[in-house]
Formats: C-alpha cells, structure tokens, sequence
C-alpha cells in the first residue's frame, strides 16, 4: 500500500478525495494509544509518589500494597467490563467514555483527604487503565493491515513505556523542584490531566473499527472507515475478507453469548489468551515498575539518587521497545516469548543472588540498577510486545472483545496480586527470597509458552481464525 496516494471515490459518487490513508492512519494511532500513555503514566508514577505519600498519609506495608494495587484491581474489572462495552457501543466511543473516567479519575486520586478516598480513586482509575489496556489494542489490530498490524499495536505498548518513563521523569523533576513542600505526590498524580484531555478530544475525530462496523451491518460506514486508512485498490477486496470472517450474521450483536464457549476450540484459544496475560504479569515486572524506587532506596541509594537512578529503567524501557517493533515482523511471537522470559528469569536470580550476598551499601544499588535494567530490557524487547500482539490477533471476530476482556481479567487479577503481595513478601521473606520465588514461577512460564501459543506472525486476522478452527474431518469412504 502506498503511503502517499490518496483514495478516490468512484465516479459520481460525490465523495471528495481523503487525505494520505497512511498519514491517517498514523494519525488515528497516535491518538488511540494516548491511552497507552495513560496507562503507563498511570501505573508508573506511583513508583517515586508512593514516598511522598508514606510520608504524608503514614502508610503500613499493608496500606501501600492497597494504595498501589486498588489501582489494578480496578484495571482488572475494567479490562472485563470493556469487552461488552465494545461490543454494544462501539470501539471508538468506548475509549471516549475511558478518557472521561481517566480525567475523573486524576481528578479524584490527587485531590484525595485520605487512604480511603486516594483508593478508591485509584480503583475509579484503575477502570480506566484497564479498559484502555484492552480496547486500545483491540482498535489497533482491528483497522491496521495485516503486514503492519505488530508494528501498530506495538506502537501502543511503545507508548505505555513512554508514560512510565514520563512519569519517572516527572517524578524526579518535581521532587527535586518541590520535594520539600507538603503534598508534592499530588503535582505528580495530576500531570495525567493532559494526556487525558488530548485522549477525549482526539478521539473525537477518528473512525469506527470498519469490522466492528460490518459486524453490525453498517456497510456504508465499514467503506468509508476503510477509505481512511486503506489505498482505494484494498478496499473492496478487505470488505470481501472481513465479511467472510464474520459470516454469521449475529456475530457481531450487541450481546455476550457464552454459549460459544461451549465449543472447545473456542476454550482453548481462551484458556491460551488468559495463560499469555497472566505470564506477561508473573515475570515479577511490576515489581520493578511500582517498587522500584523503594528497591533502589533498600539497595542504598538515597531518595533523590533513587528517583534518578530509576529514570534509566524508563530509557532502558523505551529503548527496548523499539528493538521489540524491530524484531516483531522479523522473529516468530513464541520465540520472542521464549527469548524474553529465559532473560527475565535469569535477571531475577541474579538480582536474588547479589540481594543475599551483598549487605546495603552503594555497592549493592550499583549492581542491583544494572540488573533491573537488564530484565526491563528483556521484558520490554521481547515479553511484553509478543504478548499484546498475540492478544489482538488470535482470537475470531465473534468472541475477540470477550476473549481479550476475560483474558484482560486474568492479566490485570495477576497485577494486582504482584502489587499488592509484593512490599509484603519483602518484609517477610525480603528482597532475595521474593526474586527466587519469581524466578521459580519464571521456570514454568517458558513451559507453558513453548507448549501452548501458536505462531500467527504474518497472518491476517481472517487466517489466523482460519488456522486455529479445527478442520472438519470428513468421513472415510468404504472400500469396495
């Protein structure tokens, strides 16, 4: 497809000529993954305002995991509910309604009086961060072509490190401006505002999915949609396939029909889809991305020094990122998958084995930072692209927004249990037993991978259905 030509209407039509269908496109994505950019904002700048926030509300272990963890509980219903949403509504105007719960949401967390106000706004947030983790993708995957459906949804999970990253950088940079002044963490809370705002405005301007459109017979804006992103030659011949896929003509209703669980190829694909969400989560990430800094204060660092200090596992983030968009059209899913979780793995027994060997000193920070970067690296490059991109595109049209939010479910119900247990691990068991413990569940992720995820690279949507629907077997003739 060319990026510079523009499509044209047929003859008479009395449609004007649209703009580059692949500047649109670009366009369309760097507005939808505002939400990854929330979400990463979002679950990231707990990790330098968690200090200012013990100080200031004088958390407990206990407290801490609920500050930092009612956000994913949120998430993890929110990923759920987002599927019946999209399904009903729309993909566009569900992640309208997200941006509306992000901004109410940052509202409510930084204006927060105490612990229980400040959770239950994270969890208001949390709805929103989870829903965006599982429509965002699902819209990318949905008008993206086939050739370049990684590269867009990966452009998502490229901005969900940026928005860790800003906020890491934020972080640091209102600490060192104001770290002195009573309330600082809630600055740091409410820089969310921006994105948000440019989330519901932007959204306001781009199309419909044209399958979630042909799904529920609006073929007249399905074409249009496609006109937008698509050269005028593909058009016709993607409609083609999209109606195909969908076949059936209540595939795409307006309700949730679990009967189709009933079929055990569907089951399947679910039970593979939960499995890839939970095993992304259970690397032990999160810890890294939320406790980071109280890691590094352990280690020896001291609290500026640890709130710059974890400003380079941001880069290393973003960084590793696009090595992942790189390597994503060029290495199989489930070796990408394999790669990433051998790297984790092995980062956390090193940083167990130095956590036991070494007492606190600056010695110890200095060898634990370079080892975190290196399990983000692999994390970011390898695990966390393959897992989104194999999420978008492996389950059929009929069953995708309640697959990936049942899967959502299972991936945020694993966050949560990440942040919530971990200062509590630490304090029990401390830091070196935590991470051989990650490193054990790290053994069986690999197992699971290697055994269950199928390969879908290259493949349309239409394909990748194709491929994991079970053949009908056919009856065997009698010999005469």
């Amino acid at each position: 497809m060319s990026a510079t030509s523009s499509p044209s209407s047929s003859a008479g039509d009395g449609v004007a000529p649209l703009p580059s269908p692949g500047g649109q496109l670009r366009r369309i994505t760097l507005v939808a993954t505002l939400g990854g950019l929330l979400f990463g904002y979002d679950t990231g700048v707990i990790n330098g305002a968690l200090i200012y926030i013990q100080q200031d509300l004088r958390l407990t272990p206990l407290t801490e995991g609920m500050v930092t963890s009612s956000l994913l509980l949120g998430a993890a219903f929110g990923a759920l509910l987002s599927g019946p949403i999209s399904m009903r509504s729309g993909r566009r105007r569900t992640i309208l309604t997200l941006a509306i719960v992000f901004i109410a949401g940052t509202v409510a967390s930084a204006l927060a009086p105490g612990i229980p106000s400040l959770v239950a706004a994270r969890f208001l947030l949390g709805l929103a961060v989870g829903g965006a983790s599982v429509s965002v993708p699902t819209y990318l995957a949905e008008i993206a072509p086939a050739g370049g459906r990684s590269r867009l949804v990966t452009t998502n999970e490229l901005m969900i490190v940026s928005g860790q990253l800003l906020a890491f950088a934020c972080n640091a940079f209102i600490s060192l401006r104001w770290g002195q002044h009573a309330g600082v963490w809630r600055v740091m809370l409410a820089v969310a505002l921006i994105p948000a705002i440019g989330l519901l405005i932007g959204m306001l301007g781009v199309p419909e999915s044209p399958r979630w459109l042909v799904a529920h017979h609006q073929m007249d804006r399905a074409r249009k949609a496609l006109r937008r992103i698509r050269d005028a030659k593909a058009v016709d011949t993607e409609m083609q396939e999209i109606e195909r896929a969908i076949g059936d003509p209540d595939a795409g209703a307006a309700r949730i029909d679990l009967t189709v669980l009933r079929e055990p190829w569907i089951r399947r694909i679910l039970f593979i889809g939960i499995g890839i969400g939970i095993v992304q989560q259970l690397t032990g990430v999160n810890s890294i991305m939320y406790y980071g800094t109280q890691i590094l204060t352990q280690s020896g660092f001291g609290r500026d020094g640890a709130l710059l200090a974890n400003i380079s596992n941001g880069v290393i983030s973003v960084a590793a990122t696009f090595l992942g968009i790189y390597l994503l059209p060029k290495v199989p899913r489930r070796t990408l998958l394999t790669i990433g979780l051998c790297g984790t793995t092995s980062a956390l027994v090193a940083i167990g084995v130095v956590s036991n060997m070494m007492g606190q000193s600056a010695m110890r920070a200095f060898v634990v930072l370079p080892l975190m970067a290196t399990f983000l690296a692999f994390q970011q490059a390898f695990v966390s692209p393959a897992t989104w991109v194999l999420l978008s595109e492996i389950f059929p049209m009929r069953v995708r927004p309640l697959a990936i939010g049942l899967s959502g479910l299972a991936l945020w119900l694993a966050t949560f249990s990440v942040g919530f247990l971990f200062p509590l691990m630490v304090a029990g068991l401390g830091l070196s037993l935590t991470y051989f413990l990650f490193a054990a569940v790290g053994v069986g992720n690999i197992l699971f991978v290697r055994r269950f995820v199928p390969e879908t690279r290259g493949k349309t949507l239409e394909a990748i259905e194709a491929m994991l629907r079970p053949r009908e077997r056919r009856p065997r003739r009698r010999r005469a």
